[in-house]
């Protein structure tokens, strides 16, 4: 009977000292919880955004895998190929901000001639051609891989403001006299409200079965809204076949605000995130 009187004693003391001291760490010594300490506390959902904080929680996109549809390589003259891929993003409201890809010319016995890699970007439901030029090898390529990887995925709003960049007097001529092989013309039609840094143009070639037969690519600087502005493109050296089709792609880098030099309409911005 004595023994349980002083386990009582003893407990309720204990008790006393322990919520003392609880009392004390989080009055005077615990830091209070904000929405500034790098934790996820309070009633966030995530650190130090969402529930009590005002800051918004951005959201962890991520998209379906983007789809290769064709890989190809031609000779682009002397010792040199030039290679071209079709990608194709299957998302409805989600691009990629940016994502890396790699072409690999590989000869007959698997051996890698080559590695070219780069850094696109990709609209949602959009087709784009990546293509690099002018590769030097020292064998004779007889295949060629591409992958695209470590996408970064964006959620896309505005979708509908996608930049209209079209391209009219499209024509491919083979030259009969003079300089080069063939030659290339178009004229580019910036449409949208935005003066562009840096627009790209990219002509794909094709004979009637839609064989690959020569691809080309320049770049536009300084294209203002509504102006009309034509390129040529030369082939200098013969490629086998004859030409039946004539692909041409105008695209800008909306993802990059640096490539905006000037919007032509009241407030708002070119195209939004939402997080």
């Amino acid at each position: 009977m004595r023994d349980a009187k002083r386990f009582i004693i003893a407990f309720t003391y204990l008790s006393i000292v322990v919520a003392l001291g609880l009392f004390v760490y989080f009055t005077f010594i615990k830091a209070p919880e904000t929405c500034g300490d790098g934790k996820k506390n309070q009633n966030e959902t995530g650190i130090d955004c969402g529930g009590v904080c005002t800051n918004v929680c951005e959201e962890n996109v991520v998209g379906e895998a983007l789809e290769i549809q064709e890989v190809a390589f031609v000779s682009g003259g002397v010792g040199v190929y030039d290679v071209l891929s079709k990608v194709y993003n299957p998302n409805d409201e989600i691009g990629a901000l940016s994502f890396q890809y790699v072409f690999i010319l590989k000869d007959a016995s698997g051996n890698v001639l080559a590695e070219k890699s780069g850094t696109s970007f990709i609209l949602p439901q959009e087709t784009k051609s990546l293509m690099e030029l002018n590769i030097p090898l020292t064998g004779v390529p007889a295949t060629v891989t591409f992958t695209a990887s470590n996408a970064e995925w964006k959620r896309f709003s505005g979708y509908q403001d996608k930049p209209q960049i079209n391209i009219y007097q499209r024509r491919y001529d083979q030259i009969s006299s003079g300089a080069g092989f063939g030659e290339a013309y178009g004229l580019v039609s910036n449409e949208s409200p935005y003066d562009f840094r840096s627009l790209s143009v990219k002509v794909i070639l094709r004979d009637e079965a839609g064989k690959l037969l020569a691809v080309n690519m320049t770049e536009m600087r300084s294209v203002k809204a509504n102006e009309e502005r034509d390129f040529r493109l030369l082939w200098p050296a013969a490629f086998p076949g004859t030409v039946a089709t004539v692909e041409m792609e105008a695209d800008a880098d909306i993802y990059n605000s640096d490539n905006f030099m000037q919007q032509h309409l009241p407030g708002g911005k070119f195209q939004e995130f939402s997080k």
